[in-house]
């Protein structure tokens, strides 16, 4: 007979709490509202010019100072999610107001004010109301897991299906709207495009709140909340302690700001335009091609949330980051030798290579998300740990705040990129030539950009302390302390 393999509350001697899997399905939906609305926000830049006659100068700097904005109402989210305690819940509130909030502001940005004589400021004044309603849905997401279970083997598990969903949607998005959609209207970024994009994506959005909110369900209850230690109102003062004291924190926002800039830079609508529709010369094709190098790399998000389970979150960050790095050197040698043109044409030699590259290449970033997921709610929980406080929204909070203060900068940095190559008063379209410019510039915005922050992510886990064997000492100085907490408040009943 086979023996049961003990549990990870066994082997650490730590009572874990567990999610049922059909629960961190429902909450992995979020991706039907971040990555859709991600995908219909990075068209922004058409959006502006087309609908607004906004420069492409101007574009980017709108984006950059509103992306700013988007940092700075991060943690001021932890004053309101500290704060909100109602008997539907804490989660659930936030979550459908943060909705409502951006279906307003986007339906308005794109269908509702597009293409009716507006300019500047109308554009300008959208965009920041979707940044209040995108900051309340995806701070209040972020801190989910570390709410729904803190098993070490469980947390990458939730990471994998929200890795899945988080690449499943933008490509099932971006066949929807470049393959059926654009060629509908046109087969350019028109006005009758945005309109469609929008509507699609608010209807996406609109299913994946209700199913984040019946996941959270259970765990949307105020002893949830609770620390280790009597607390007081949050205060400005403690994000700042936060930031200053939480070294896991200061390594993971070194090291996955650097990473997200490289990538939304890179996955910026006019980056993408020139990468698949001018230099490989089939933008239909190019996004079907992405499509099938994606599917199969997330079954390695299970293999790197296997990987982290055993060796921790900071291991797992570190080793696929290496890999990232050299199968990225390797698609730039790539482009180098063949004719990318090639790789448009339906089954040469030149498409399977591609296809190949970009499979491994997903893959490991992948397990890079899987890992990252896990890390941000050790991180969490060792602020529990450190501090006796368990405020998931001001660690998560604190985080955004400077990763998007650097992150703000992907719009400027693309649009800038873009003017520079002679797209001063129009954007890139499809049809559009290749020159030596345009080829060099989508390979350093696409692929050089990411080595980049892969190189300072390993500067960064050098000095964080949260290997695998210190989160089993944080679980178990956490539960020791709730249980010393829990005797005195009965000692005080007594008395």
């Amino acid at each position: 007979m086979f023996k049961k393999k003990p549990t990870a509350s066994e082997v650490d001697g730590v009572q874990y709490r567990r999610a049922k899997t059909w629960q961190i399905i429902c909450y992995a939906c979020n991706a039907l509202v971040g990555m859709s609305v991600y995908s219909l926000i990075g068209m922004a830049s058409y959006s502006a010019s087309i609908g607004y006659g906004i420069t492409t100068a101007a574009v980017g700097i709108i984006l950059t100072c509103t992306r700013i904005l988007d940092g700075i109402t991060d943690p001021l989210l932890a004053f309101v999610y500290d704060r909100v305690n109602t008997k539907f819940g804490k989660l659930r509130v936030l979550l459908i107001a943060g909705y409502l909030i951006e279906a307003v502001a986007l339906y308005a940005m794109f269908t509702g004010f597009s293409s009716k004589g507006m300019g500047l400021v109308t554009f300008t004044l959208l965009y920041v109301v979707y940044v209040i309603g995108y900051t309340t849905t995806n701070m209040t997401a972020q801190t989910i897991p570390a709410i729904m279970t803190n098993d070490p083997r469980q947390r990458p598990t939730l990471g994998v299906w929200t890795t899945a969903f988080n690449y499943l949607v933008p490509m099932v998005m971006s066949m929807v709207l470049n393959v059926v959609l654009l060629p509908k209207c046109g087969g350019t970024y028109n006005q009758a495009f945005l309109t469609a994009a929008c509507n699609v994506t608010l209807i996406v959005a609109a299913i994946g709140t209700l199913l984040v909110c019946l996941g959270v369900s259970a765990f949307d209850k105020p002893e949830t909340f609770v620390g280790t230690k009597k607390t007081e109102p949050l205060k400005m003062a403690d994000i700042v302690e936060v930031l200053k004291h939480n070294k896991p924190l200061q390594c993971y926002i070194a090291s996955n700001a650097s990473d997200k800039l490289a990538q939304q830079v890179g996955s910026q609508a006019i980056i993408n335009t020139i990468l698949g529709g001018i230099i490989i010369g089939n933008i239909g094709l190019g996004t079907i091609l992405t499509v099938i190098s994606m599917v199969p790399s997330i079954f390695f998000a299970a293999f790197g949330a296997k990987y982290v389970g055993k060796h921790g979150s900071k291991k797992g960050i570190v080793n696929f980051t290496c890999i990232s790095m050299v199968i990225t050197a390797v698609m730039i040698v790539f482009f180098l030798v063949i004719d990318p043109k090639q790789i448009g044409v339906m089954g040469s030699p030149a498409m399977i290579i591609y296809v190949i590259l970009s499979l491994l290449q997903n893959s490991s970033n992948m397990c890079i998300t899987t890992s990252n997921t896990s890390y941000m709610a050790d991180a969490i929980d060792f602020e529990l740990d450190r501090s006796g406080r368990y405020i998931p929204a001001v660690v998560s909070g604190t985080y955004s705040l400077v990763d998007k203060l650097i992150t703000s900068f992907a719009a400027v940095i693309a649009t800038g990129a873009v003017a520079l190559l002679g797209y001063t008063a129009t954007m890139p379209q499809p049809t559009d030539p290749c020159t030596p410019a345009i080829f060099w510039m989508a390979m350093v915005l696409k692929f050089g950009l990411p080595i980049i922050g892969w190189i300072i992510t390993l500067i960064a886990m050098r000095s964080c302390p949260l290997t695998k064997e210190e989160m089993v000492n944080v679980q178990k100085r956490i539960a020791e302390k709730k249980a010393a907490a829990q005797s005195e408040f009965y000692k005080e009943q007594l008395q």
